[in-house]
């Protein structure tokens, strides 16, 4: 730290947000995880975690809430090429599953093998990493991808915290079983955790698109699952209700200690048009901050986290990407530093 001035550009050869930090000085890693196999609308999320770690540059790190919370070592770990690897062959096959209603039976099962069988070791290789980074120490926030992206390392947060609950900030419930026959879709994400781990709470917020099977499965979950709909949201602030208490009664729901999954589309999607699936509606920028900072000022502790589908677009692996696609991911570095704020608090 001592050639490090934060009140400098960031050097070419920096880490994320321009720190100088190696993961094994860092006391905050983050895992880039390029998946997004089972997308099944617009795609570019699995170069999420690269737009991210180009526009964090832009940050400037003193905040005027958390002060130089920086300095604690932020780093993010290195794209894992065997990973990228199995998302292009997943995705091809896929791909053969959602375009094409001839395939026979036997293609048809051979590519849901493909998938299903690569996003079993994705979802390994998360948690491992994350198994290995909690029990050196470390502190922890996972970049998708798509929402299938995390399985791994909720899992392995369980392990250390078995008390913790889940904030999922999204457009979407995610509740699915085997969308599209994929048994490890970003559709089925919270599924999954409700049906195979043994957390106790999922507190779901900006909630706005689901499917009637969904409702059903939250309602027979009620123990374990509460969900705030986006519209009834929206009726308590247009009856007059300050957005501080409509918090107080989400927080209410949740354990001491906190895991934040937040799909980037649970947000309004002025913040994030090229998102895969965005849905009119959603929490401001601001209202999703002010929500992350009542959780810590009600004395709870945000354990670990994961940033998902964040997108510059369909066409952002190519040459072409469409300029205004930046504003995705310069969205999306500022809500992860504001994430990786409110952890090392």
């Amino acid at each position: 730290m001592t050639t490090f001035n934060p009140n400098d550009q960031a050097a070419k050869d920096s880490g994320i947000f321009g720190l100088p930090y190696a993961v094994s000085d860092a006391k905050l890693v983050l895992l880039p995880v390029p998946w997004e196999a089972t997308t099944s609308y617009g795609g570019g999320t699995a170069n999420g975690p690269h737009a991210i770690f180009e526009a964090s540059k832009q940050i400037d790190l003193f905040d005027h809430e958390l002060g130089n919370f920086f300095e604690a070592g932020i780093a993010m770990v290195d794209e894992d090429a065997a990973l990228k690897k199995w998302n292009c062959v997943a995705k091809a096959a896929a791909q053969k599953i959602i375009a094409a209603d001839d395939l026979s039976e036997k293609d048809r099962a051979d590519a849901m093998e493909v998938v299903n069988s690569l996003a079993e070791k994705v979802n390994h290789y998360v948690y491992q990493e994350t198994k290995k980074y909690l029990d050196e120490g470390k502190q922890f926030g996972l970049i998708g991808g798509d929402h299938s992206s995390p399985f791994g390392a909720i899992k392995a947060f369980l392990e250390h915290y078995p008390e913790m609950s889940i904030l999922h900030v999204d457009a979407h419930a995610d509740l699915r079983k085997a969308y599209e026959g994929f048994e490890n879709s970003h559709a089925s994400i919270m599924q999954n955790v409700i049906s195979k781990t043994p957390l106790k709470k999922l507190v779901q917020v900006g909630i706005r698109d689901f499917c009637e099977d969904e409702l059903h499965f939250i309602k027979e979950n009620s123990s374990r699952i509460v969900t705030f709909f986006d519209g009834d949201i929206v009726d308590q602030k247009m009856s007059g209700k300050n957005f501080s208490s409509v918090c107080d009664g989400i927080i209410s729901h949740l354990s001491n200690e906190v895991y934040v999954s937040f799909d980037i589309d649970g947000l309004d999607p002025r913040f994030c048009p090229h998102t895969g699936t965005p849905v009119p509606g959603g929490l401001d920028y601001t209202e999703a901050l002010y929500l992350l900072k009542k959780v810590v000022l009600s004395g709870r502790k945000i354990i670990g986290f994961d940033l998902c589908e964040v997108s510059l677009g369909e066409n952002s692996a190519k040459d072409f990407v469409d300029p205004a696609a930046e504003w995705d991911a310069n969205v999306g570095a500022r809500l992860l530093y504001k994430l990786c704020g409110y952890t090392l608090r």
